[in-house]
């Protein structure tokens, strides 16, 4: 009975030790076509991500011509509230927006309608959400097609009239935004940026896809910059990613080491590279990683213990 007692004593030691951390991390996705709206799993550890609310959607979407919640963008405010923006429609000029003081409760579901004054844009894709603390300033990045506007590359036949490149509003408050102007305009066809403060570097690590077709890339690059103010170059690193197609790349670091997430997209996977140098070299730790079934396109987030302990609780 002693023996049953002291292991049963190790076992809840050590479960208690792996949650008295003061961090966690989240990863807000979608699944199948996304009608069913928002996801969320958790992670201590960065590589093996749980889902919650028994997989189920937080939040059905509401707005868009489709009434889709595609690539779902989450950042937290330096008061709690926690913002959201997503992909509405394959062909909306707007984006989807929504707040929540814990993840559970959510605000109505407003359009920002970032590209309404561009009539000949296809699009409005994967917008992402990043808070610049030393402006105190939001800014909200999106891929988008206007015809004619750029230097045309050579595409695949599935893919002629797609010549993105990432735009951008900044906002204070989500009530107020700054008119939409180019963001990163390089000599490819670009989606997917998101972006990452190094807290040793202090410097801003932005991952792309490069979309290209043909020749095929579909693979992930990063540039860097000191000031979000001053963009970013436009000349980018080599592949971090394997020999596959990816896409909806994710960054967070977790102690030393920087992980990009990624959707496989044509391997119906999700896959993962690993620096511990800061962005200098990479290891594709795929096979380490797992996320539930069925995850598509995300951004993974660091919150305080207590959030994600709601969250279990609401469950």
């Amino acid at each position: 009975m002693k023996k049953r007692l002291f292991c049963l004593l190790c076992l809840l030691g050590a479960v208690s030790g792996l949650f008295a951390g003061n961090t966690a991390y989240l990863f807000s996705y979608f699944i199948n076509d996304s009608r069913d709206g928002l996801h969320l799993a958790y992670s201590l550890d960065g590589l093996t991500w749980t889902p919650l609310n028994h997989g189920k959607s937080f939040l059905i979407p509401t707005v868009g011509k489709d009434r889709l919640m595609r690539d779902p963008s989450i950042c937290q405010a330096p008061d709690g509230t926690f913002h959201m923006v997503w992909t509405s429609s394959w062909t909306d000029r707007i984006i989807g927006y929504a707040s929540s003081p814990d993840l559970i409760h959510w605000s109505e579901q407003r359009s920002i309608p970032v590209m309404m004054h561009e009539p000949a844009a296809h699009n409005c894709w994967a917008p992402e959400l990043f808070y610049d603390e030393p402006s105190q300033t939001y800014y909200i990045f999106w891929a988008t097609t206007i015809p004619g506007r750029h230097k045309e590359v050579p595409v695949i036949e599935s893919e002629k009239g797609l010549n993105h490149r990432i735009y951008y509003v900044t906002t204070k408050d989500f009530n107020t935004f700054s008119e939409t102007k180019l963001f990163f305009n390089p000599d490819f066809s670009v989606i997917d940026a998101a972006i990452v403060r190094d807290p040793v570097m202090k410097d801003l690590i932005m991952v792309v896809k490069n979309e290209n077709s043909l020749p095929a890339e579909k693979n992930l690059r990063i540039t860097r910059t000191t000031r979000i103010e001053d963009g970013f170059p436009t000349t980018v690193s080599p592949s971090i990613t394997g020999n596959y197609w990816c896409e909806g790349p994710a960054p967070l670091f977790v102690d030393d080491a920087l992980y990009v997430y990624f959707d496989k997209y044509r391997n119906h996977q999700y896959g993962a590279v690993c620096s511990r140098d800061h962005g200098k070299t990479w290891e594709d730790v795929s096979d380490r990683v797992s996320f539930p079934k069925g995850t598509r396109h995300g951004t993974a987030f660091t919150v305080e213990k207590a959030v994600l302990d709601k969250l279990l609780e609401s469950n």
